[in-house]
């Protein structure tokens, strides 16, 4: 993260005001015009000495399916973090529209067990703003630290886009290469997910985005039905990869095509060994078993 003087928080933002404040912005938006400003927000918020609610960890593990423990799930942690980087995104001076961006990967670097009696220091900052086909996409970076020390514990670089949003001076980038034709392994796993899930994940992760939530506060949005959120998806996905990959390890997804709930999703993961013979990678993808189309893949690499 670029090194900037931290604008210091008092508590942890509310997500529920933070989108209601983006739904304000959004309609000032409409009515004065689009921000022209290409320029991030040189400031970094931060939230010290955040402690875990047992009861929320516990319903946390539960939901995704990890194993219960003291350990802190990589998932978790950026659930945990979502509230502060979400902040900076709401900033007056931020030149994205908040609501309606698109995830589109995310890449976890876990250096270090945290434990869920830990007080941790969070900070959030955004970067790397830069063209896409269909918008503008920009790095939002997370980073836990145990409160009051300097060594980095958990990193998240979340990429979004801003769809049909093209900023002056930003170059849209010329066309890259067609993906490959995607060819559904065998899966290991078929999750059934309900019209609910969405709430579900909610109630542990906090981030109750209206197009998550129901069909129609996303078709208010414009989606024809509401989608499971991506770290839902991501998340269960890396505890269906189990403890074999430790306490470090590198976590990285890149998401395709939204989950519209409810909805059936087919699970596909492989794992390498080393030349040692111990765990060095894991593979997985998940698709629509109907259409075949996939929906996100990533891999968990030991560090």
């Amino acid at each position: 993260m670029i090194p900037v003087q931290p604008v210091i928080l008092g508590d942890m933002p509310s997500l529920s005001k933070l989108y209601v404040n983006a739904a304000a912005q959004a309609a000032r938006r409409r009515l004065l015009g689009a921000q022209d400003s290409a320029v991030l927000p040189a400031a970094n918020h931060e939230v010290r000495g955040v402690t875990v609610d047992v009861a929320n960890l516990t319903a946390y593990q539960h939901l995704l399916g990890e194993t219960a423990s003291d350990v802190l799930p990589a998932g978790f942690l950026h659930a945990l973090a979502f509230p502060v980087a979400m902040s900076v995104m709401n900033r007056d001076d931020f030149p994205l529209p908040l609501l309606g961006m698109i995830h589109l990967r995310n890449s976890v670097e876990q250096r270090s067990p945290v434990l869920f009696s830990d007080a941790l220091d969070i900070t959030a900052g955004v970067q790397n703003l830069r063209g896409h086909r269909a918008g503008t996409q920009v790095d939002v970076v997370a980073e836990i630290r145990l409160a009051g020390k300097d060594d980095l514990t958990w990193r998240g670089i979340s990429t979004y886009l801003a769809k049909g949003v093209f900023l002056p001076g930003i170059d849209k980038p010329s066309a890259g290469s067609a993906k490959a034709e995607f060819v559904a392994p065998d899966p290991t796993a078929v999750w059934q997910l309900g019209v609910d899930a969405g709430r579900a994940y909610a109630a542990v992760s906090g981030d109750f985005n209206p197009i998550h939530l129901s069909v129609l506060s996303a078709r208010a949005l414009g989606l024809r039905s509401s989608i499971a959120h991506g770290m839902y998806l991501a998340s269960r996905a890396l505890a269906d990869v189990g403890s074999v990959r430790g306490d470090s390890f590198m976590w990285d997804v890149e998401f395709d095509a939204p989950v519209f709930l409810p909805c059936r999703v087919a699970l596909g993961i492989s794992s390498e060994e080393g030349s040692s013979g111990a765990w060095e990678l894991s593979r997985f993808v998940a698709w629509n078993p109907r259409s075949g189309r996939r929906h996100f893949s990533g891999t968990v690499a030991a560090l």
